[in-house]
């Protein structure tokens, strides 16, 4: 390596540890360990490694075997699903499994330009990389460079880099091979895909270590398991908040946000969440309200909890400087702002005017937090929407010399700014749990950092009204999910700008099949509820709001396994169909699963007909059942009031009737079952609301299916969940003969028609989505309890 760049070098001493080793060149030390048999920690620095504080890793390392040799040119490190090996030469590192195929290798050793520390990897002529979160640009990252540095920007253009969050953490397409690099260090970072090179990609640091983890699977799902393992995953949120929410910046009065809590219910538009945007405070000031705007929130909170109707607010991290401000005095007294090396208080301004800001990673700064959120709390407030913490100021140039606590290990903005919005959510998260007497509160970021998931939902920040913001938004979801934080979502109809009426139609059907569903817009801009943009787009916002709430038995579930597993809700065609060239093809890259079950073809507000790639295996159209086989592209209608979704083979999916929030209940489950192949469902119920499911107040079935019939399992847990009635429709197939528990049973005939047709809106318009229902459907009905269910049939 030439002067001015300075490499590892050769190894000249190493020592076993365990589950690993650490060594060291003249001038660099190392250690490389494993922490599960799919998970390799390797850690490079040019100084002596001490223990060093994270707040992504969640986990400790788990007990496994590793074996160590030490041969003439190399040290091997042998797991149990794949070796790694150390050149003692150069100090480059491969990832090698147990049938000697590379998976993963250095094309340089690992160097250093001053503060700056770089990887470098091999780049195989057909190598894909997915991942990295909150990033623009295709599925598929190859020749394209990100960075990562928590960035507010507001109408932000669909080819912007940085965005608010940061996820360093990628997943590699090898062949056949699966991995995944997780780098954990919350300086400025950034990834190359083979941007501007073709000789290899790389990844580096601003400042600090290297610190990665590699983890190598045998599919994507199992690299998301184990990185969601590694950095954790979203608690179970209320189910309240998995239904329709309203924002807009801002709602002001209260009799403003009352009457539009009132039309919801009026109309029949299911909702289970209004926000109150900065214009609530007084002045701007957090932990406030303007007395002549909302003179009595605690009985709006009521109010509109006995509409059904859960109250969000939003936060932000800027307290401002006024004496007589009691955020403001109790802050300088407890000494939780962030400062200069002089001591002196950082100030920036934001809403509120000059301001200074919490240091979050201290953790007496997310004590104080957490006593100044009783403001909130003790009205009953459950939803909490933390707001511009990147940080944001005004300038956008928060000085690098103001310095961070991190958890006591003292570093500057450099170091901490990627952290500041994770660790401000993290004390919203705890103070809402603490003080909220059992209830889930419901948290939303802007800003985070790997690990987020485990403290919030994420919306994409401050979009536009527009169709390449609308697909871009889909593409970001995805990627979000493909990186742990599967609790996210966009503003449905774009933030900034107007959202025509069919755009605002095309958006709102597409997010009611996103985990999170909110509709936002800016100041001064066009009135942007469901009912705003005339009869025809009310009806379509009511029927894709309401097939989302019938779709709750299905969605709930999702998000439970979630819990257990990390998986995405919504899943990128790259997690099931990798190996597909199709799903990383530009026209086909948007299509997403909810679940397994469900595909859904995202499609641009003024187009009448969308081509669709069906991945392998026999698909149904979810709208009229029709059947077509898989492996092939097909052309399908798509006017704004008809968004293609596709059913895969063997899928189980579990509906409810219509309700209007989410705390009310509905005595029937539908289970409806698509063509004679196997399919599995884990159905998971709770109260929706508090954390009983902890200690036994839940109810999950595993629901299985072959050509033969299906059997429901004996409820686990403790909830009684309402279900007293099963109606089971079977699509694809007719049944000659039943029994349930070898019982005979007699099938009805059934249509189904997910959604009502458009009606005219004048004696000369036509009905529209009239076609848009499936006829002579077999179906069961039967009572529903905990006991096992049997249910056989005969073709």
């Amino acid at each position: 390596m030439g002067k001015l760049s300075k490499s590892f070098g050769g190894i000249t001493r190493y020592q076993e540890t365990n589950q690993g080793i650490t060594f060291q060149s003249e001038e660099c030390f190392g250690l490389i360990e494993f922490w599960n048999d799919s998970i390799c920690r390797v850690r490079l620095s040019n100084e002596p490694l001490t223990a060093k504080h994270s707040y992504a890793v969640c986990s400790d390392k788990t007990k496994c075997k590793v074996n160590i040799s030490d041969e003439s040119d190399q040290l091997k490190l042998k797991g149990k699903s794949y070796r790694v090996e150390l050149s003692k030469k150069d100090s480059k590192l491969s990832f090698i499994d147990h049938k000697s195929t590379v998976i993963n290798k250095d094309a340089i050793a690992a160097t250093w330009n001053g503060t700056e520390a770089t990887v470098y990897k091999s780049l195989n002529a057909e190598e894909k990389f997915i991942g990295l979160g909150e990033k623009v640009g295709p599925l598929n990252r190859r020749g394209h460079a990100y960075s990562n540095w928590n960035t507010d920007k507001f109408a932000y253009d669909t080819e912007q880099d940085p965005l608010y969050l940061s996820t360093p953490f990628f997943i590699g397409i090898n062949g056949d091979h699966f991995y995944g690099i997780f780098l954990d260090n919350t300086h400025k970072s950034t990834f190359n895909f083979g941007a501007s090179t073709d000789r290899f990609s790389w990844f580096s640091v601003e400042d600090g270590e290297i610190d990665y983890y590699f983890i190598h699977g045998n599919s994507i799902a199992d690299i998301i398991k184990n990185y969601t393992w590694l950095t954790g995953r979203i608690e179970l949120p209320p189910k309240w908040s998995l239904g329709f929410q309203q924002c807009r910046y801002s709602y002001y009065p209260e009799s403003e946000v009352e009457q539009i809590a009132t039309t919801f219910r009026d109309k029949n538009i299911p909702c289970d969440v209004i926000y109150l945007d900065i214009h609530y405070m007084e002045e701007f000031k957090v932990f406030s309200f303007d007395k002549n705007r909302f003179p009595n929130p605690e009985r709006l909170v009521k109010s509109m909890a006995e509409k059904g109707i859960k109250t969000a607010v939003i936060l932000d991290p800027g307290i401002k400087v006024l004496d007589g401000y009691n955020a403001y005095e109790s802050g300088i007294e407890q000494d939780v702002f962030l400062r200069y090396p002089d001591d002196e208080l950082y100030t920036g301004e934001v809403w509120p005017g000059k301001s200074h800001f919490p240091d979050f990673t201290d953790p007496k700064a997310r004590n104080w937090w957490q006593s100044q959120l009783r403001f909130y709390t003790e009205m009953g407030i459950l939803g909490y929407w933390n707001d511009m913490n990147e940080p944001a100021a005004w300038g956008q140039c928060l000085p690098n010399i103001v310095e961070f606590h991190y958890e006591g290990e003292a570093t500057t903005h450099r170091e901490g700014r990627n952290v500041y919005g994770m660790q401000m959510t993290r004390a919203t998260n705890q103070g809402a749990q603490n003080q909220l007497n059992n209830q889930r509160p419901f948290i939303l970021t802007r800003a985070g950092f790997s690990g987020i998931q485990r403290y919030a939902a994420v919306w994409t920040g401050d979009n536009v009204s527009s169709d390449e913001h609308l697909m871009l938004g889909v593409r970001l979801v995805n990627s979000l999910g493909l990186t742990g934080i599967s609790f996210c979502g966009n503003d449905v109809g774009g933030f900034a700008g107007d959202a025509s009426p069919e755009l605002y139609a095309r958006w709102i059907s597409i997010g009611a099949f996103q985990p999170f569903f909110r509709a936002h817009s800016v100041v001064d801009s066009k009135d942007a509820e469901p009912w705003s943009f005339g009869e025809e787009v009310e009806q379509i916002a009511r029927n894709y709001i309401s097939l989302r709430y019938k779709l709750m038995p299905l969605i709930y579930s999702l998000f439970w396994e979630s819990t257990r597993n990390g998986m995405p809700i919504n899943r990128s065609l790259a997690l099931n169909f990798p190996l597909e060239n199709n799903t990383f093809k530009e026209e086909f890259q948007h299509q997403f699963m909810l679940g397994d079950q469900l595909m859904i073809v995202p499609v641009e507000s003024y187009k009448d007909y969308v081509n669709v790639w069906l991945p392998p295996g026999n698909w149904y159209n979810f709208w009229t059942g029709e059947k077509y086989a898989g492996n092939r592209e097909i052309v399908l209608d798509c006017p704004i009031w008809k968004l293609p979704v596709l059913v895969k083979a063997g899928s189980i999916i579990p509906m409810q009737k219509l309700t209007q929030n989410l705390d009310q209940t509905t005595d029937e489950l539908h289970l409806h079952v698509y063509g004679q192949v196997n399919g599995t469902l884990a159905l998971y119920e709770d109260n929706g609301n508090d954390y009983g499911f902890k200690n036994g107040n839940f109810s999950s079935r595993e629901i299985q299916m072959n050509k033969n019939g299906i059997s429901i399992s004996k409820q686990e847990g403790q909830y009684s969940d309402g279900f007293s009635k099963l109606k089971i429709f079977c699509h694809g197939f007719k049944v000659v003969s039943a029994t349930i528990n070898d019982k005979p049973i007699m099938s009805q005939s059934a249509v189904i028609k997910h959604v009502k047709s458009i009606e005219g809106v004048d004696s000369l318009s036509q009905d529209k989505g009239s076609d848009m229902e499936e006829g002579n459907i077999d179906s069961f009905t039967l009572p529903l309890g905990p006991e096992k269910i049997d249910i056989r049939w005969a073709n």
